[in-house]
């Protein structure tokens, strides 16, 4: 019994303590209550925001298509260089010769024919504007196109006529007066005739330094005057 009693004071005194540790646990009055501490938390958003972002390296340009190089051009054989020839000097036309004989301009020339045409220009398709009916008539030649020739004649008028109609032998006609035609080349001299004025003749001679012609007239042959007649200049020479 003694034993008993004792393991069951061990018992209760075993369980006493547990007692009394668990009831002032569950009497106990809570702690007054107060604000939960919160502890902050690091702010990562703030730590990405204030962080210097690093610049993103630029984008490549897009690579261009790699095109063919152009065949190269033949090369062009060397070209010899022009010959530079000396420019010709350009001269003006002499006024004092023909532009077709190179004969001296003005000068007196004799009509071929007992009929020849004077036209108003240098061609067949301009009109006739005189008909000479006098062979041996002397015409002044001043000027050369082709194969016409403008000339005058003693009364000032002018015209074109072929070359061909033309004569180089020296004819003369009486103007101004009827002349006497003499035996010399002297006023004493015996007449041979007399001539009417317009009476046409050929020129024999004109010698220089001279004022005597030797001419004829048909038969007739002597001297006259040099200003007794048209058909040669002042102091020339013909026949020598």
């Amino acid at each position: 019994m003694r034993r008993l009693a004792l393991i069951g004071l061990l018992v209760v005194a075993g369980f006493a303590p547990a007692q009394a540790q668990t009831t002032p646990s569950v009497l106990a009055h809570p702690a007054p209550h107060t604000a939960p501490v919160v502890q902050p938390q690091p702010n990562t958003h703030a730590q990405k925001s204030h962080t210097k972002a690093k610049p993103k390296p630029p984008a490549k340009p897009a690579a261009k298509p790699v095109l063919p190089s152009p065949a190269p051009a033949p090369a062009t054989p060397p070209q010899p260089e022009p010959e530079t020839l000396p420019t010709p000097p350009v001269t003006a036309p002499d006024p004092t010769k023909g532009a077709v004989t190179g004969l001296a301009i003005p000068r007196f020339m004799s009509l071929r024919f007992d009929d020849v045409n004077l036209r108003v220009g240098p061609g067949t398709r301009y009109p006739i504007d005189w008909v000479y009916h006098r062979r041996d008539l002397p015409v002044e030649v001043i000027r050369e196109l082709d194969d016409w020739r403008l000339v005058q004649d003693q009364d000032a008028v002018r015209g074109w006529v072929r070359a061909q109609t033309l004569s180089p032998r020296r004819g003369f006609a009486v103007r101004g007066a009827d002349v006497t035609l003499r035996a010399t080349a002297a006023d004493t001299a015996g007449p041979v005739a007399t001539l009417k004025v317009g009476v046409v003749g050929h020129l024999i001679a004109c010698p220089s330094a001279q004022d005597w012609c030797n001419a004829e007239v048909g038969q007739y042959r002597g001297w006259l005057h040099r200003a007794a007649i048209y058909g040669l200049y002042p102091g020339e020479v013909v026949g020598q």
